[in-house]
């Protein structure tokens, strides 16, 4: 990455994910020993083309994401705002408090990125303006009807899972979710904001194990692939 750009990442951590079925956030529950969202912001904390990380959270949550931040020494954490109704809202609200030229918005529930992908992501939003991670779809998708009847079968070759982070000109972002605003339009995610608006969104390359902790069966699994990936660490310093 040029030394010219600049990138804040935007970690959202508004959303309390019912699916889950715990009283605690999801964000907040532990995995291996520390809650989820430090997992998430560490990853960012540690990466030298990262300049600055905004938490959006839970206007109750503030308090307690400052002390969890103290806590674990979180260096980068430049602001912590409270986030809106919708996860677009929160978004918004983010953009707001960042500062540089380029910006990441990433999920709090997925600490599993790697910082190569995340580079990959970044790279590709350099070229085109705008990128989404993602991978190719491994099972065949249908079309339902809402009283169960397959209506289509879409092209699996051509379907690709949408992750995060996804990577975007700060001022074309900040535009795009400015007339969403005005025009009290919600989309799924940022890259279809960019999408209406008319401008292109490449795809990056992302990772299977880029989970988004969503319900209970995701955090055994998580901490699984967070061990592995250890132990690799490890094994390759010891070489």
């Amino acid at each position: 990455m040029s030394e010219k750009r600049t990138w804040s990442a935007i970690v959202v951590a508004a959303g309390r994910g019912t699916r889950m079925g715990s009283a605690e956030s999801k964000q907040y529950l532990p995995l291996l020993g520390k809650p989820v969202l430090i997992h998430t912001l560490q990853l960012f904390d540690l990466m030298e083309d990262i300049t600055e990380t905004i938490l959006v959270t839970g206007p109750d949550d503030i308090v307690r994401c400052k002390e969890l931040i103290r806590e674990y020494g979180l260096e980068k954490v430049r602001a912590v705002v409270p986030g809106g109704a919708e996860r677009q809202h929160s978004v918004y609200q983010g953009l707001k408090a960042a500062g540089s030229d380029w910006v990441l918005v990433h999920d709090a529930v997925r600490p599993l990125v790697s910082p190569a992908a995340v580079r990959r992501c970044m790279a590709a939003a350099v070229r085109s303006g705008a990128a989404v991670l993602a991978v190719p779809v491994k099972d065949t998708i249908k079309k339902v009807s809402p009283d169960g009847v397959v209506e289509d079968t879409p092209d699996r070759s051509r379907l690709w899972a949408i992750q995060t982070p996804q990577a975007f000109n700060s001022v074309q972002l900040r535009e795009c979710h400015a007339r969403a605003d005005s025009e009290g339009f919600v989309g799924t995610d940022d890259a279809m904001l960019v999408e209406r608006s008319g401008q292109q969104v490449t795809v990056a390359e992302g990772e299977y194990t880029n989970i988004k902790i969503t319900t209970p069966d995701d955090l055994p699994w998580a901490a699984f692939l967070l061990e592995e990936r250890g132990r690799r660490s490890r094994n390759r310093e010891g070489e």
